[in-house]
């Protein structure tokens, strides 16, 4: 009963408010946009707002089952078992977990692969990813920062509901996921769905975030942010798995800020608001989104380690919630309904919509498959490198300027990325090295 009156208080509020605050501005002149309801920080609580829709019954029914121990009682009928799994989980001795864990993925298979045939997966795996994210990146920047609809004679209009990208984005996913989950077997799923939506939540917030800075900050500046996230995600690690971290790492994270504040300092650069080089606004949502992201790689790292699932069942799970979350949000504040009016009026934005969305579900496809055949170190390495492609690209289709110095500030930062992925290899090297050396001293 709680969890009901939660639920219709929020739903109304989710209604009312964004009709008496009126609709964001898509005016591409300036001066029209001066309504305070265009304030990102606005826009973001009424978001907040909306997935409250959600979470605060589910947080209720969740403590409720939780209270009254269901999984002890629950029946064998469907919605027994769905309020089971989606509270509790499934529990399952360790060794079935253990063994559905690593069935599909182990190197064993690797070894009867001829040389010829792995270099040609990793040329697929390289063109993927590359092809992937940086037709992703491209588009991202032309969505966010240009006007749809100009002419010679009549005024453009720039798309603003960055949280419908994000719908869009996770809906294509979540099909490509589940596809995968009829089409291939999948050891067993243990997890309490719930634990999904908080790396959901964090997933939807950091594209939020990512998408909203891109009207404040270049897009070059934006990925020299993401490639900063190692000193969050070292922080993250602390606080959420108490990792500790040796000395070459906080070398290198220093080597990254270091760089990064020489590209930041130097950059003429202009964005959609007009003067404004790096806002404090920008700054300050560039923060949010590697903060957000940070988080959900640690969470899902977690739930990776004490569930024992596939990466295709994390993928599906986390998208599942985020398109629940979104849609919600979207119908309720009339996102939904505009977003899809925009569309009518610049089909063009029909187009890299959908491109942008394939690009984000078969760019999770190809992490998941070059992580299983090649492992993490051969993966960073080409991200990285495509970072920096997507740097280059970004300065000559859209004509970013780069001084000296800021370029000198993109060469520390990758410097640090690759000083960072030697040392991690080296570690564990050594760390092989040692475990085989006292292996052999024990068969002795």
């Amino acid at each position: 009963m709680q969890a009901t009156m939660w639920f219709f208080g929020i739903l109304v509020l989710n209604i009312v408010l964004p009709l008496c605050l009126g609709k964001e501005s898509t005016a591409a002149d300036n001066a029209l946009e001066s309504h305070w309801v265009d304030f990102w920080m606005v826009r973001l609580c009424l978001n907040i707002l909306g997935y409250a829709t959600l979470f605060v019954p589910g947080a209720l029914l969740i403590k409720y089952f939780r209270d009254k121990r269901y999984n002890e009682t629950a029946g064998p009928d469907l919605l027994s078992q769905i309020i089971k799994n989606c509270v509790f989980g499934r529990e399952t001795e360790k060794g079935v977990l253990e063994q559905g864990g690593s069935s599909k993925t182990g190197g064993s298979s690797d070894d009867n692969v001829g040389q010829y045939q792995k270099c040609g997966t990793l040329l697929f795996c390289v063109a993927g990813l590359q092809g992937a994210y940086l037709t992703w990146g491209v588009l991202q920047e032309r969505i966010m920062t240009f006007e749809y609809g100009k002419t010679d004679t009549e005024a453009g209009e720039f798309f603003k509901n960055s949280q419908f990208l994000v719908f869009i984005n996770r809906i294509l996913a979540l099909v490509i996921g589940g596809v995968v989950l009829v089409m291939r077997a999948q050891p067993p799923h243990n997890a309490p769905l719930f634990k999904y939506s908080y790396s959901s939540f964090s997933n939807i917030m950091s594209s939020w975030f990512q998408y909203e800075a891109l009207k404040f900050v270049s897009f070059p500046t934006q990925v020299l942010a993401k490639a900063s996230k190692v000193i969050p995600v070292m922080l993250m690690g602390k606080v959420v798995s108490r990792k500790t971290y040796e000395y070459n790492e906080y070398v290198t994270a220093l080597m990254i800020s270091f760089g990064i504040s020489m590209f930041l300092l130097s950059s003429g650069d202009v964005t959609r608001h007009k003067g404004s080089v790096t806002t404090v606004s920008g700054v300050i949502l560039l923060a949010g989104y590697i903060l957000f992201d940070s988080f959900t790689s640690n969470w899902q790292g977690e739930l990776f380690r004490r569930y024992k699932m596939s990466p295709i069942q994390m993928m599906t799970g986390v998208n599942l919630f985020s398109c629940l979350l979104t849609a919600v949000s979207l119908l309720e504040q009339g996102g939904f309904f505009d977003s899809v009016a925009f569309m009518g009026r610049n089909p063009a934005f029909i187009f890299h919509a959908m491109i942008l969305s394939l690009c984000s579900a078969f760019g999770q496809l190809f992490i998941f498959f070059t992580l299983s055949r090649f492992g993490p170190v051969t993966f960073t390495i080409i991200m990285t490198i495509r970072q920096g492609i997507a740097i280059l690209l970004s300065c000559v289709i859209y004509g970013h300027p780069v001084t000296y110095i800021g370029f000198f500030g993109i060469m520390v930062v990758f410097l640090a990325l690759f000083l960072k992925i030697y040392a991690g290899h080296r570690k564990k090297q050594i760390q092989n090295a040692t475990q085989q050396s006292s292996n052999g001293v024990s068969k002795v």
